[in-house]
C-alpha cells in the first residue's frame, strides 16, 4: 500500500511540474513552404552548450561558425562517393534581413573506382555534395532554414575556434 503511494505522488509530481528548459516552438510563417519536389529543413541551434573541456577552444558563440552539410543516404561500395550541387544564400522579400539557403544544381553521384574486397557488400551511408564547406555564423536567435530537393537531407556540424588569437609573421 505504501509503495503505490509513493507511485502515486512521484507521478503526480511529474504532471504537476513545469517543462523546464522546453524549447520554444519555432515560428516559422516568414519562411515560405517548401515548392513541389523539394523540402525544408530547420536547424534550431541550442542556446547554452555544455562547458567544453578544451580550454583552448572559445567559449564565446561569437567565435562559433555552423556547417552546413547537405547529402543523402545511398547504397554504396568501399569507394568515395559525392555528387555536385550548389548551396547558396538567398535573401527572403519583403523581409530583409531573412535569409535561407537553397540547394541547386544537383549532379549525379560520382565515386573513385578502386576495387573493392571481393564479396564485400554495399552499406547504406550518408554521401555529402562535394565542394568547400559552407559554414555560417552561430546564431540562436534565427533558425537556419535549407530548401533542398528531394531525397537530399541536412545535417550540420558545430565548428569552434580556439580562445588565442595567434600573432602573424611580417615579411
Amino acid at each position: 500500500m505504501r509503495a503505490g503511494w509513493m507511485v502515486g505522488a512521484a507521478l503526480a509530481g511529474l504532471v504537476a511540474a513545469p517543462t523546464v528548459g522546453a524549447i520554444p516552438r519555432l515560428d516559422l510563417s516568414p519562411y515560405p513552404a517548401p515548392a513541389a519536389g523539394e523540402s525544408r529543413w530547420v536547424i534550431q541551434l541550442p542556446g547554452l552548450l555544455p562547458p567544453t573541456r578544451d580550454s583552448a577552444l572559445s567559449a564565446n558563440p561569437r567565435d562559433w561558425r555552423v556547417q552546413v552539410i547537405v547529402g543523402q543516404m545511398a547504397r554504396v561500395d568501399c569507394n568515395m562517393h559525392s555528387f555536385a550541387g550548389r548551396l547558396r544564400v538567398q535573401p527572403l522579400k519583403p523581409v530583409p534581413p531573412l535569409n535561407v539557403l537553397r540547394v541547386s544544381e544537383v549532379g549525379t553521384m560520382a565515386s573513385t573506382r578502386l576495387a573493392c574486397p571481393p564479396g564485400e557488400p554495399l552499406q547504406e551511408r550518408f554521401v555529402a555534395m562535394a565542394g568547400k564547406p559552407f559554414v555560417v555564423p552561430y546564431n540562436v536567435s534565427r533558425p537556419i532554414v535549407v530548401y533542398a530537393p528531394k531525397p537530399l537531407e541536412v545535417r550540420w556540424r558545430l565548428w569552434k575556434a580556439e580562445s588565442q588569437a595567434r600573432p602573424a609573421n611580417a615579411l
